[in-house]
Formats: C-alpha cells, structure tokens, sequence
C-alpha cells in the first residue's frame, strides 16, 4: 500500500500486483486479539471449525467470513492441525466450532450464506446442530440486521487489501488498485445513512465520509479526493459516495476503510472475500450486488 495510516509515513518495495506498505514507525507487536495467519491453530480473533464433535479431532481457522469452502483439493479450505480430519476439505465434514472473534458468527448449510444456519455468540463453543453437522458450506462474521458489506468498489476490478499490525488503527484495511489509484470510484459497503462528511485538510483522514448502518455498524472512508454524498442522505451498497485520493495524512492515493461496531473497529469482512489480519496482503474483487458504473 502507498501509506499506514492517519499521522503515518511509510517507505515501499513494489511486488506483483500490489505496493507494499511497510512502516518505518517502531512495530507494534499483534495484541491477544489479533488473530495469526490460517495455521490450525484456535487463536484469539479467529472463528474455527473441528473435524469432531465437542471441539476434538483437526482444525481448519479463519479470520473472516468465507462464502464457500469449497468441494475438493488443492482449492478447498481443509482442516489443517494435526488429528482426525487432517487435509480433508471442510466443507460438509465440519461437527464442531469454537468463535474466538469479537461477534457473532453464523454458518450455513449452503454456499453464499444460503440455506439453514445456525448462530455462535462470540467466545462460545459449540457442536452443529443435527442440520449442520457435516453439512455446512459458508459462514459469516456479523449476520443478521447489519446485512453483508460488500468491497467498496464496482464489480470486475482488483483490489489488493493491505492490513498491519502497526496500523491506526490496527484493524483497519488499506485499498491499492495496481498501477495507478486516484479517481477511481469508491461506493458504499451495505445499506444505511450518511452521518459525518467532513475534510480534515492535509492531516490525519483528509477528506472522509462515515455511513450508520443497522445495528450498531459504521463504515468508514478516507483520503478521498472527493465526496459525492451529503449527511442525512440514504445510500444502498451500489450508491457512488466519492473518488480514492490522497488527502489528510496520506503519501500516495489510496482508500482508507473501517468497518466499526458501537465505535470500536473490528477486523473487515465481505461478502466476496476478506483481507487478512495481520500483516497481510491479498486481492479481492467485488463478483455480487454488481453497481452500475
């Protein structure tokens, strides 16, 4: 990525696709909730599944929603821990769960979030239910009235998703589009209500435009070049609210995004595809809920 974050600099090397953001500020360790890379390992931050009932046998982890698992190797998700299950794909074999995310995580008997499901409050453990067990193909962070965030950008582009661990704040997604970034359209994440477009000029977000959505949610976007929304005004996830710049603290154009629950940032998720915490690069694309361009 071209920047941190807010109040940031940031030196970069130019990889495949993407421009790596990496801080010259001190590094900030990952906290207890900051969740490793997939390793078959339960960490704190994470959603998994067990091969097993009463969370035993081989463990597949997940740091976001994942709306398909996928049927067979070397493309499916598998369990990955040593144990029963070991390498086999998770679809339709999982029996068991354990939600160490910051909310509530629902899984699906089918793929897109689709079908019978069955909700994990977060922090909880729990066996699937008799429909869901080895019978499931998705699941979802943060269902149900907040909707599905969508990738903040139109249908058929590559975006590369960028998060650090040294990020302000940490779980905050930085948005690059290989080779050249400003201009390119920006548009809401899920439906809701302008309630802040504001300009904080040459520091910090630069230019930004926050939107409420139901239930407590709040998506956030910065270093605009413009913004092409007002406060009060009612957007769906296909709405146009602006242009990626670089304004505020921002050394090269790119978009800035959060997703936050009751004030507090929490790790990004969408409905195609999610970006990886921490310290990761990966690019997603927008493929459902296509705006007009």
């Amino acid at each position: 990525m071209k920047k941190p974050s807010p109040s940031r600099n940031a030196s970069f090397a130019l990889v495949p696709l993407v421009t790596l953001g990496l801080a010259t500020a001190a590094f900030v360790a990952p906290t207890s909730a900051e969740a490793a890379a997939r390793d078959g390992v339960c960490d704190s931050g994470e959603f998994c599944l067990y091969y097993n009932s009463d969370n035993a046998g081989s463990v597949s982890d997940f740091a976001g929603s994942i709306p398909d698992y996928g049927a067979t190797q070397p493309e499916c998700y598998e369990f990955k821990s040593a144990g029963a299950g070991q390498g086999l794909c998770v679809k339709n074999n999982a029996a068991s769960v354990w939600n160490r995310t910051g909310t509530k995580v629902r899984v699906y008997y089918n793929s897109g979030y689709a079908g019978a499901s069955q909700d994990f409050a977060a922090g909880t453990k729990g066996n699937l239910n008799t429909t869901l067990k080895n019978n499931n193909a998705s699941h979802q962070l943060n269902p149900g009235t907040t909707g599905v965030f969508r990738l903040p950008f139109p249908c058929g582009e590559v975006w590369a998703a960028q998060t650090r661990s040294n990020h302000s704040p940490a779980n905050a997604v930085d948005f690059n589009h290989y080779p050249d970034d400003l201009g390119w359209k920006v548009y809401a994440a899920a439906p809701g209500k302008v309630s802040r477009v504001a300009d904080l000029g040459g520091t910090s977000y630069g230019k930004y435009i926050v939107i409420d959505h139901a239930g407590g949610w709040q998506t956030l976007y910065a270093h605009l070049q413009s913004q092409n929304v007002s406060v009060g005004q009612t957007v769906s996830d296909t709405t146009f609210i602006g242009r990626v710049g670089s304004t505020g603290g921002s050394t090269g154009p790119h978009l800035h995004f959060e997703e936050k629950l009751s004030g507090v940032v929490k790790r990004s998720t969408f409905a195609d595809g999610s970006p990886v915490y921490p310290d990761s690069t990966v690019n997603l694309s927008r493929k459902t809920h296509c705006p007009a361009v």
